[in-house]
């Protein structure tokens, strides 16, 4: 295996690991239960 090969493959393995890591930040961010908001444009409800 040539060194840009092993470049390109530890490239693609640093943004997997960082595109997973945003997402699970994300997930472990969003309130649990039920969130109900009240504002100009009317009521909005929404549930885990």
């Amino acid at each position: 295996m040539s060194r840009n090969t092993l470049y390109l493959l530890l490239g693609a393995l640093v943004v997997v690991v960082i595109g997973l890591a945003i997402y699970a930040y994300q997930q472990e961010s969003q309130p649990d239960g039920v969130q109900i908001e009240l504002n100009d444009q009317g009521l909005s409800v929404e549930g885990n």
